[in-house]
């Protein structure tokens, strides 16, 4: 025992001897070398003496991270580990990232979380047989690179290119087993051509059309935005004004496969807010369309009568007043002329702002008198017609009949103009006492019983919806409706940088011109043509200036040489939006499972192998839009026998937020960002996978502590040791070979949940377990490498080879368990005395009640307690307690 002590003073001896030697070094040629501690932890040798004491000490050794996980990406790389192979016969599993947008900033440590977790299931699931697909790319069209070149002149293709390299080699360092033959961009030429060639796919099915739409435009940025960028009435990015304008744009009509966007949720292992989510974004809804005649003709006005919907008809002889969009097409029509002015200022104003704004229930209500009345459809009467922006113009049809009893915003909108309120529901049981409109001091939105509604009067919701809408029906003035809340998607930008539309239009030049580049002309927007598939990529033309200018055209409406063509004698114009970022990354998952396929954008056989995606991981700030917009595309292409499964993605999960060690969301403004490339190169990227996998459940939110990796640096070279310690003539325990299959289980389970901290856990356990064995036997040695090596793969290679294995890990079979084994043969029982808590034993869960006893009477504890005392009673419950009732 002497002689090992000896040797592990030495052994630390002879370590600290060469860190300070490093120190040294490092001082000299490093200004950031302050310490010797920081020094001993930047060379990242570590040596570490079990818990096993010092029959383990003498066995301490170092682990070089930075050689260790160098060889092994090489390796990985030199031999095409990862490669995707498809087999036949064999199970697949198709893992997928939500592809990232390669920013110039690079990945901040909360970005690896998700890129981890399914790294760690494409690991587990080759050793477990399967064939992996397990693919990378990046989303590269984007707003940044553009603005980055409208204010430096700098390519965007250059600036895209500079951060994919970035991108990918932070990846590679992290040892992310990904088939780096697949990786593609949003913005490559053959990629471009396939998202091109889809558009056309949508377009001749009707789904692709031009509309005059009302958007956000942004002269600053030179783009349409969502509702979502648009913040008090300006950008998100820049700050700069938003207007509302009707815009020519290109839209997707998703609405049409909104009932099977609905229903195809029913099947898919998502999280529950996710699909509740795009439940709502799509937001189904019964009711009924009335109509109400314009109670004054407007000669020549295109219509003579304002049309709304509505979930409530049972609340129509409550209407008041109705309200329109300031984007209502009838507006300026039907406003009487001496409330002109005062609707167009209105109308000007309601510009500033986003739909977002205008909605919020909280916001003062605005509007303005149109001077027009409606005739009420069942009385006749006479109702004004408003106009404010709290109704939106693509939202059903612009307009809404007004029931201020019964809705808080119409409430609120009557007591700001003093418009009458009148009560026809009220809660079953107060019809008499429940107060009258005017009395009223917010509005009753439930369900109830009809008051003062003529012959309707007493009937119940559902009833009374049925009956006021078959009288509808009876006068010609209504009909049954279902609505959405969805809207066609404006799949338009007024940008450069994006796929250029497939879509080109006939030029008529006026007499004497000869050249539209140069002379008057018309655009026929009215007559699309689309590119021919043989034609396709349509490229983006070389700029110099990339700024948006004034025009919402956009700047590709400036070159003016790639705009203007012929073809047989006739000139034509190029359509110049271009494709929204989302376009790319509607469809990434189809090009990865056939990258190199020039002839078609994925093959029959390919889709057949791969489809559908069967675990995608990524933040929940993608619940609705992106995932809404792929599976559009991806059902439509299922209509169209493109693909072979009505669904893209069968298993979502979602990883939580890490944020800054301040508790807030990682940016650079708050000077709270982590980077990863300083965690690899302290601590190594190993112990940076599995510190992100245990500070807790995935899904959760997390602040980041770097203080906090120790520990899994503690437990990595733990298991470091304790496998070179692996002795293939030791005899295994009982204990032993029970501890393994029982971890062997947790980890599999665990694992199969995506519970990866737990897992860990379990790990650590067997682990230490094994670190205080006298011999450690070669089984669970073996077994324990396979477990970490998911999520630890540099570690799990090293230590597989050091076994003497001539082969990689990565395809080893992952470790079995029998079930038998799993089974403790003695459990740990509580025993009280009186009630209270004074010992524990352990004892065989089927032990009887006499053996029990005797065992509990044992305890040094209890004794004391029991002793010279009357046991009045005792209680066993086999497996949960032990409890002596004893007399004074």
């Amino acid at each position: 025992r002497m002689r090992q002590f000896l040797l592990a003073c030495s052994a630390v001896a002879l370590h600290t001897a060469r860190c300070a030697s490093t120190y040294s070094v490092a001082a000299r040629v490093s200004p950031l070398a302050r310490s010797p501690s920081r020094i001993l932890a930047r060379s990242r040798l570590v040596a570490v003496v079990s818990d096993a004491g010092l029959a383990s000490a003498a066995a301490t050794r170092a682990y070089d991270v930075a050689k260790v996980e160098a060889k092994w990406q090489a390796y990985w790389e030199e031999n095409e580990t990862f490669k995707t192979v498809r087999r036949p016969g064999y199970p697949k599993k198709y893992v997928l990232d939500m592809f990232p947008y390669p920013s110039g900033a690079g990945l901040h440590v909360g970005h690896p979380e998700g890129y981890t977790a399914s790294d760690i299931m494409a690991r587990y699931w080759r050793m477990c047989g399967y064939d992996v697909l397990h693919p990378m790319g990046w989303d590269s069209f984007g707003l940044p690179a553009e603005q980055h070149a409208v204010q430096t002149g700098t390519h965007p293709r250059t600036t895209t290119a500079a951060n994919i390299a970035n991108f990918k080699r932070q990846l590679k360092s992290l040892g992310f087993s990904y088939d780096w033959d697949r990786e593609l961009a949003t913005t490559d030429e053959d990629y471009v051509k396939w998202t091109q060639w889809i558009f056309l796919k949508l377009f001749h099915a009707g789904l692709a059309k031009q509309s005059k739409t009302p958007v956000n435009w942004c002269a600053g940025l030179g783009t349409v935005l969502s509702n979502e960028e648009v913040i008090d009435g300006k950008s998100e990015r820049g700050n700069f004004p938003v207007e509302r304008l009707p815009l020519r744009q290109w839209t997707l009509k998703i609405t049409e496969y909104a009932d099977k966007l609905a229903e195809g949720l029913e099947g898919l292992d998502w999280p529950d807010g996710t699909r509740s989510a795009q439940r709502q974004w799509i937001g189904r809804s019964e009711g009924a369309a009335i109509s109400f005649d314009l109670a004054t003709p407007i000669p020549g006005a295109s219509e003579q009568r304002i049309e709304v919907f509505t979930t409530r008809p049972d609340t129509l002889l409550g209407v008041t007043y109705l309200v329109v969009a300031p984007e209502h097409p009838l507006l300026s029509e039907f406003t009487t002329a001496e409330h002109k002015a005062s609707v167009d200022a209105y109308v000007t104003a309601a510009k500033g702002k986003s739909e977002m704004d205008r909605m919020a229930v909280s916001v003062s209500k605005t509007g303005a008198n149109t001077g027009a009345f409606v005739k009420h459809p069942l009385t006749g009467e006479q109702v004004p017609v408003w106009v404010s922006d709290y109704v939106i113009g693509g939202y059903g049809t612009g307009a809404v009949m007004a029931v201020p009893a019964h809705d808080d915003r119409d409430f609120a909108f009557a007591k700001q103009f003093e418009l009458a309120v009148k009560r026809v529901v009220a809660p079953a049981g107060e019809v008499e006492a429940f107060p009258d409109g005017d009395e009223m001091e917010g509005a009753f939105g439930d369900d109830g019983i009809l008051v003062n509604s003529g012959e309707f009067t007493g009937l119940g919701g559902v009833e009374a919806r049925r009956a006021i809408t078959a009288e509808l029906i009876k006068r010609g003035a209504g009909s049954e409706k279902v609505n959405y809340k969805l809207r066609d998607w404006v799949f338009s930008r007024q940008r450069y940088w994006g796929e250029p539309i497939p879509i080109y239009f006939p030029v008529e030049l006026e007499a004497g011109s000869s050249d539209p580049r140069t002379d008057p002309h018309r655009i026929c927007y009215e007559t699309e043509i689309a590119v021919e598939e043989s034609e396709l990529p349509i490229k983006l033309p070389e700029l110099e200036d990339f700024s948006p200018g004034d025009n919402p055209e956009g700047c590709l409406a400036r070159a003016t040489d790639w705009r203007y063509f012929q073809k047989d004698g006739k000139w034509f114009a190029r359509e110049t939006n271009t494709m929204p970022q989302w376009a790319g990354s509607c469809w990434y998952y189809l090009r990865f499972i056939d990258p190199k396929n020039d002839k078609e954008g994925w093959s029959k056989e390919a889709a057949e192998a791969w489809l559908p995606v069967d675990l995608y991981v990524g933040g929940a700030e993608h619940a609705v839009l992106h995932l809404l917009y792929a599976r559009f595309w991806h059902k439509a292409l299922f209509d169209a026998g493109l693909v072979p499964t009505p669904e893209p993605f069968q298993r979502l999960v979602h990883q939580g937020m890490i944020l800054g060690t301040d508790g807030e969301k990682m940016s650079k403004s708050r000077g709270n960002v982590v980077n990863p490339d300083e965690i690899v190169n302290e601590f190594g990227a190993d112990a940076m996978r599995m510190y992100e996998m245990f500070m807790g459940p995935l899904e959760a939110v997390k602040p980041w502590q770097t203080a906090q990796i120790s520990g899994v640096v503690r437990f990595r070279d733990k298991v470091s040791n304790v496998a070179s310690r692996a002795d293939a003539k030791a005899k295994m325990r009982e204990d032993t070979l029970r501890l393994m299959h029982q971890t062997i289980k947790r980890v599999t389970l665990q694992v199969d949940q995506l519970s990866f901290n737990t897992a860990i856990s379990a790990m650590m356990v067997l682990t230490n377990h094994l670190g205080g064995l006298t011999d450690v036997p070669r089984e669970p040695i073996e077994a324990l490498v396979k477990l970490v090596s998911p999520f630890a793969p540099h570690l799990g290679e090293e230590l597989w080879q050091q076994l003497g294995h001539t082969s990689t890990i990565a395809y080893a079979p992952w470790p079995a368990y029998d079930e038998a084994l799993t089974v403790s043969q003695t459990v740990t029982v509580g025993i009280q005395v009186n009630g209270k808590t004074r010992g524990e034993v352990s004892l065989s869960p089927d032990s009887s009640e006499d053996e029990a006893r005797a065992l509990a009477a044992q305890v040094e504890s209890v004794a004391k307690f029991v002793e010279g005392k009357e046991v009045k009673k005792f209680i066993y419950r086999p497996g949960k307690i032990i409890n002596f009732v004893v007399g004074n």
